[in-house]
């Protein structure tokens, strides 16, 4: 039995690694996931909602893992290589994407609570459902199409993340915040935002990166501290299998997003992200099909 949970595991880990970075909804693909083959590691269906809400947000740390260690030279503001100038850059280069990070902090923590406290439900209450993530999925899908022929010919404002201000990441930033609604993808709002907003498609992609690394910390510190609340005040015992399960995903998820974040950064050098966008139509119909009949 537990071979089988592990090898869901591994699943999960691919389908986050890949989708973390292509802008295609991660956790919308977690949900379907979890929506078509739930872990049954434990009969306690509460201990089950509980954890799959936190894995499907911390397994993200292991395809953050492989985003420090594709560009740790950029980002490291103390490399001995790297003359003043240099570090100076490296350290403004984090200064915006913190910028960039609050809004989603914002949304995700203020607003979050404050709905909670009026109605009763989070946001993820309010909006973790197939319905939400097909249509999420299809209106971002025509969005890419549209925002790619809009660009069409177009020569972008920033080519590079070092050329991006401060104004201009705030901006990125509340696209960024968008992502809170599952389908939309994390990675689809801040690079489509990045692109109406004048940056490049490597730009966009590269700063998306970077600012996945608050982002995600700070996601997966809620998630875990919320499951730990969970367990204290329910005084449930979580198997060893589960903390298994937990670290499969993370490792594959590592291991997925080298080669994923890799293949991104050739593809928008030569191609637009419009197959992005039908892909993502194509999945949304699927999901809103698979809704309907069942």
């Amino acid at each position: 039995m537990m071979l089988l949970e592990w090898l869901k595991a591994v699943l999960y880990g691919i389908v986050e690694g890949i989708t973390e970075w292509l802008p295609v909804s991660s956790t919308g693909h977690l949900i379907l996931l979890q929506d078509w083959l739930p872990f049954r590691f434990t009969e306690d269906a509460r201990l089950l909602a509980e954890f799959g809400e936190m894995f499907e947000v911390v397994i993200q740390l292991g395809a953050i893992l492989a985003v420090v260690i594709l560009f740790f030279g950029r980002l490291w503001p103390f490399s001995r290589t790297k003359s003043r100038e240099e570090r100076a850059g490296t350290w403004s280069l984090w200064l915006k994407v913190i910028v960039a990070s609050v809004p989603a902090a914002f949304v995700g923590i203020v607003i979050d609570k404050l709905l909670e406290k009026l109605t009763s439900r989070d946001i993820d209450g309010w909006l973790y459902n197939s319905l939400v993530v097909a249509a999420a999925l299809i209106v971002y899908g025509v969005a890419f199409i549209l925002v790619e022929r809009f660009n069409r010919g177009r020569m972008p404002r920033i080519e590079r993340v070092e050329q991006i201000d401060y104004k201009t990441a705030l901006c990125i930033g509340a696209f960024q915040a968008l992502s809170i609604v599952p389908g939309t993808s994390r990675s689809g709002s801040t690079i489509l935002g990045s692109m109406l907003l004048g940056l490049s498609r490597t730009a966009g992609a590269e700063f998306s990166f970077f600012m996945a690394i608050p982002a995600m910390v700070g996601a997966s510190a809620l998630k875990v501290l919320g499951f730990v609340d969970y367990i204290g005040e329910c005084g449930v015992s979580v198997p060893l299998d589960a903390w298994i399960v937990l670290a499969v995903g993370c490792l594959v998820s590592f291991a997925v997003s080298l080669v994923a974040i890799r293949f991104l950064m050739d593809f928008v050098k030569k191609h637009s992200f419009a197959p992005f966008g039908v892909y993502r139509i194509l999945l949304g119909a699927l999901v809103l099909l698979f809704w309907i009949v069942r």
